[in-house]
């Protein structure tokens, strides 16, 4: 949900100007997830996430949370429609969302390396169809390594271009690496891609020494301005926590013009909704 409230936020920023832009989701998922499935019951956080959020709509006063909200509602009637069945324990990915924020001057490619995640993304983007406000000019969904294809599709024609990072983490290590990698050849190619960059936060040391290292090594701007970045982290447990994922950060490279004010008010929002304990926090800077 940090997330994905934060992806919204980006892209509703981007496309108060006319002139179209290009998403790139490097590490788009299955794009719908089954809340019912036993995995999902399992881990329980449905229950203690989107659904105690949906459960608050009328009290939440956050206009990029009560975006996303609609936007998770408004998938779910639209897929009911068209698979004539209850979709309420159905969830959008990344993907799904980001077709119901985008227009027809946009275009949209998402990257996911796993053959069966990349089939239940195009089966999902198939039924999402008439989720999206408008179609975007053009949808590609490749079967690929997320980070080697940036350079196919970077620059964009539009020279516009929002950048999404996810990927596993299953080699922490390793992950961390590529991603600051990926994110140089970005601003390589495109000076003012908006890279969101999303990373677990587990030992928090660790996670801010590597955000840091990332940061200082940007290349300089025009001038020899600092490349602009804004963080935003939330977390639900203790940071000092070893038992596993405290929480998660968002960063975001050559964030739009207002963005960080505006994260002002949402991120905190979020955070009182989701800390039902009191034992997190969050930070912005």
């Amino acid at each position: 949900m940090h997330k994905h409230v934060t992806m919204l936020a980006l892209l509703r920023s981007m496309t108060r100007k006319e002139k179209g832009l290009l998403l790139l989701d490097t590490h788009a998922g299955r794009g719908l997830y089954d809340l019912a499935s036993l995995e999902a019951r399992k881990a329980g956080e449905a229950a203690s996430g989107i659904e105690r959020l949906l459960a608050k709509h009328e009290v939440i006063n956050a206009a990029a949370i009560l975006d996303y909200l609609n936007l998770v509602r408004s998938s779910r009637k639209l897929l009911e429609a068209k698979r004539g069945r209850d979709a309420r324990e159905t969830y959008p990915g990344s993907p799904v969302l980001a077709l119901g924020a985008l227009r027809a001057q946009d275009r949209v490619v998402l990257i996911e390396a796993q053959p069966e995640e990349h089939l239940a993304l195009r089966e999902a983007t198939r039924q999402a169809e008439s989720v999206a406000a408008e179609n975007v000019s053009m949808l590609i969904i490749e079967c690929a390594d997320g980070f080697e294809r940036l350079a196919a599709w970077l620059p964009p024609i539009e020279r516009r271009a929002m950048v999404l990072i996810d990927p596993p983490y299953e080699d922490n290590a390793g992950d961390f690496r590529e991603v600051e990698r990926a994110a140089k050849e970005c601003l390589r190619r495109l000076a003012n891609a908006v890279i969101a960059i999303w990373y677990p936060i587990k030992q928090d040391k660790d996670t801010d020494a590597w955000r840091q290292k990332l940061i200082a090594s940007l290349p300089l701007q025009a001038g020899g301005a600092s490349t602009p970045t804004t963080t935003l982290e939330l977390w639900i447990h203790p940071l000092d926590n070893r038992v596993g994922l405290n929480g998660s950060g968002m960063l975001v490279i050559n964030p739009p013009y207002q963005f960080a004010e505006q994260a002002a008010d949402w991120l905190p929002a979020l955070h009182a909704l989701l800390d039902e304990h009191t034992s997190g926090g969050c930070a912005l800077r």
